[in-house]
């Protein structure tokens, strides 16, 4: 089983969108590849089948059934905020070590590739003083920096990039996924990012038609993860 964290320079990035798309290169390649979200913020059990754990249930060819999104998104949480702030609003308590165990057991579970996504940015907190860093690191696992291409993204980029440094933290790649919308050109921001990423591999992502359309952008982040 080879691992790896996606995570983000912050919400809305495009996290969900490259984990299925390279889900669905994998297994367009025959490759096993499995996913997990622990934790979700911004649930809507009335309206499940639109949440991220619904859409890489379905990119791993799986039924998006609330039965299927727990196994894969245990900690799921109705307010769109950090998981620590998002429990706490229900009365409940995330335990950091219930989050890492599960993420180790899935490692141990799963065979070929595993994606363990995130929710929000690197420095989000999970609970009382544990972020997703914490995470990254206690489990050992490289991670893709999912970034966009939005007015601010460098300095959010470059930040991550120090954070995940700074832990030891091995990058796998990075994947400037193109916001929509934004006055500010994908080339030019991914060349901005190169100047600084020196040995990382950056990943061009354009916004596509369809949530589910194909891109060779895919295939190429699953080659540098040696799936």
């Amino acid at each position: 089983m080879s691992a790896y964290f996606i995570t983000g320079t912050g919400t809305d990035v495009g996290k969900t969108f490259v984990c299925c798309g390279v889900i669905r290169a994998l297994r367009k390649r025959g490759q096993a590849v499995a996913a997990v979200k622990p934790l979700f913020s911004g649930f809507d059990p009335n309206n499940s089948e639109q949440s991220d754990p619904a859409l890489l249930l379905r990119a791993l060819g799986r039924p998006a059934t609330l039965e299927e999104i727990a196994r894969i998104s245990p900690w799921r949480f109705e307010a769109a905020m950090a998981p620590d702030m998002a429990a706490r609003k229900e009365g409940r308590e995330i335990q950091f070590e219930g989050v890492l165990d599960f993420c180790r057991r899935a490692i141990r579970e799963h065979a070929g590739t595993l994606l363990i996504e995130g929710a929000g940015g690197i420095m989000v907190p999970i609970s009382g003083r544990d972020t997703f860093v914490d995470l990254i690191k206690e489990l050992g696992t490289p991670a893709v920096l999912v970034t966009g291409s939005y007015l601010g993204a460098l300095s959010h980029t470059l930040t991550s990039m120090d954070v995940l440094s700074q832990n030891l933290i091995k990058v796998a790649a990075i994947v400037v996924s193109e916001t929509e919308g934004s006055g500010v050109p994908l080339a030019d921001t991914v060349e901005t990012i190169a100047r600084f990423a020196e040995t990382t591999s950056i990943v061009s992502l354009p916004r596509l038609a369809s949530p589910d359309a194909e891109h060779p952008a895919f295939g190429e982040i699953a080659d540098l993860l040696g799936a």
